[in-house]
């Protein structure tokens, strides 16, 4: 079929299966890599820690903000490659050190 013959019904279904099939391989990757980080945490090594530095941000008149530094802090993370266990990727933490608290 080329392309001068694709209706827009046609287009309309491979988008659809397109958007399927997008979909199912997210799934896939997504509880492969919470199968991977399990196995890591029964092993012991599924969760590590960043530390980061914490700035509080105050909201001023006309739209502004000021930044308060409030020092460091260890936070806990999942060696995986999404967020696991309740806590931020380490690879994630190790890119953004800084977490700004409103």
């Amino acid at each position: 079929m080329s392309a001068e013959e694709w209706t827009l019904d046609d287009v309309k279904r491979f988008l659809r299966w397109t958007a399927v099939g997008l979909l199912a391989l997210a799934a896939l990757v997504y509880l492969g890599d919470w199968a991977v980080w399990k196995v890591k945490v029964a092993r012991g090594v599924g969760m590590g820690s960043i530390t980061v530095g914490r700035v509080v941000v105050a909201p001023l008149k006309g739209g502004k903000e000021e930044y308060y530094p409030d020092g460091s802090t260890d936070v806990p993370c999942s060696r995986s490659l999404f967020p696991q266990g309740g806590g931020d990727a380490c690879w994630w933490l190790a890119r953004n050190p800084v977490i700004y608290e409103r």
